[in-house]
């Protein structure tokens, strides 16, 4: 436990230290990052923090919503493993705070190193939240078996790769992911998967793996919240016309893989009833699936057979999948993201692959060219002036075909899915030694090592009195 807090303070110490000396409001120059733009389309309005800031408290609050409710896997939550309870305020928030930071520095220097301050801007902090999403997923796969100094190494490792790939696939590769399936579940699950696969172990499994009936039901409220919210996680960072569609597209998608959820995990039980594990998580993996392709024209039915095919994937993956894997491959999935994250983004990958392959001028519009700016015909061209004509304010680019832009869609997918497999084993092996890698079977899935807590049976802390002694009361009585 000593070695875990001097890691703690000494990650605390430097990114101080690093935070005075390289950030600061834009306008102020000190160092130089020569660096790719992450995300290339310029704002309509660079100075519309008036429409930022509330999307930008909107995802703070969602992915903190989020991390408390989504660790549901195979008859347990995180927040439902019995002993198991306190790291979570730990997991959430010193290592947001830390993968945040981080990506905000990263996002930067992906490319090139030079001299400018890093301005930290309203949407920076939209971004760095999304990072931080992908490795608090990430974490889903191994929470329980991993201890504090590991997650923050973990978080250490993770948070480049994820910065560097996210580069390549949205600047190099022109790959459109509005709901970011892609580059935060896809890579966040697998990542975790892979994590959890070199730090197999034969004690993994434990009966603390278990939850209460009350605790179910506040998870069950948390879910709540995220299917509401939803739709704003992948519409916000959209404007205009896509903007709208991404709202529509992602509520059909949830509701429709709502009532699957329900119907399948009901068919497939059996005593034909209703698992918590099911409920919890695979209503919400219709707005995963569908964060890809939100923005993109893809017909009220098509979100719904997309809610739909999660649905069943989802639940399916839950019953029959989790097991497979742990037994066959031994991979230990604590929370299900594989079921909620992980293949609902490989399918949100491959729907938007045949979107963007079907999209042309005839169906969006010039708006086509604001949802693809690698379609955007070159300078020279006839096209490109009848654009620029039009008062799109759209760079010329590389002209793109419908297919062209199909291809780098699913070479995106498939460039994330060996960033993450590759990069989480790595990571897991690092994890692997001993230096840091100390937990024994009676401390996995346990608050104790690190928290005070006190015996469950003598009714834990004490807390705030509700009910006086018997001379106060003596008092009070007189007094009256």
């Amino acid at each position: 436990m000593e070695a875990d807090s001097e890691v703690i303070y000494v990650i605390f110490i430097l990114y101080s230290n690093c935070y005075g000396i390289a950030v600061c409001y834009p306008g102020a120059t000190i160092f130089r990052f020569i660096l790719v733009n992450c995300n290339p389309a310029p704002p309509t309005n660079k100075n519309n923090n008036h429409e930022i800031w509330p999307k930008c408290h909107l995802y703070h609050t969602f992915f903190f919503i989020f991390e408390e409710t989504f660790y549901d896997a195979f008859d347990y939550l995180m927040m439902l493993l019995k002993k198991y309870i306190y790291i979570y305020i730990f997991f959430v928030f010193v290592v947001h705070v830390i993968s945040m930071h981080s990506n905000k520095s990263l996002n930067f220097m992906c490319i090139h190193f030079g001299l400018v301050t890093i301005k930290i801007e309203d949407v920076r902090l939209l971004s760095a939240d999304f990072a931080a999403a992908a490795v608090l997923i990430s974490f889903g796969a191994v929470l329980g078996k991993t201890n504090p100094t590991q997650l923050i190494i973990m978080t250490l490792i993770e948070i480049p790769v994820f910065a560097i790939n996210e580069v390549i696939g949205r600047t190099y590769l022109g790959a459109a992911d509005m709901g970011d399936s892609m580059f935060v579940h896809a890579f966040g699950a697998y990542f975790g998967l892979a994590v959890s696969l070199a730090l197999a172990r034969g004690d993994q499994s434990t009966d603390k793996e278990g939850s209460t009936k009350t605790s179910d039901t506040f998870a069950m409220i948390g879910t709540v919240f995220l299917w509401l919210y939803w739709p704003s996680f992948n519409a916000g960072a959209a404007v205009g016309d896509d903007q709208h569609r991404a709202i529509i597209n992602t509520y059909v998608s949830l509701a429709f893989c709502c009532c699957t959820a329900f119907a399948v995990s009901c068919l497939i039980s059996g005593e034909k009833k209703f698992d918590m594990v099911h409920i919890q998580n695979s209503t919400l993996a219709g707005g995963v699936a569908i964060g890809t392709a939100a923005d993109m024209m893809v017909q009220p039915w098509g979100a719904a057979l997309t809610g739909i095919v999660a649905g069943v994937i989802s639940v399916c993956g839950y019953e029959f999948l989790t097991p497979a894997i742990h037994r066959l491959l031994k991979i230990h999935d604590t929370c299900g993201v594989h079921n909620l994250h992980g293949m609902p983004a490989l399918l949100a990958g491959i729907i938007g692959c045949i979107v963007a392959g079907m999209a042309e001028e005839d169906t969006y519009g010039y708006g086509l060219y604001q949802l693809f700016p690698h379609r955007v015909p070159a300078e020279d061209t006839d096209k490109y002036a009848e654009i620029a004509a039009a008062g799109m304010g759209l760079d010329p680019s590389d002209g793109w075909t419908a297919s062209h832009q199909a291809g780098m869609q699913i070479l995106a997918l498939a460039i994330t899915m060996a960033f993450a497999l590759v990069g989480g084993v790595l990571t897991g092996l690092v994890l692997r030694l001993p230096l840091w890698n100390d937990m024994t079977t009676t401390e996995l899935y346990e608050d104790i090592k690190y928290w005070k807590v006190e015996d469950e049976e003598e009714g834990g802390h004490e807390g705030i009195p509700m009910e006086a002694d018997p001379s106060e009361r003596e008092k009070l009585n007189t007094a009256r």
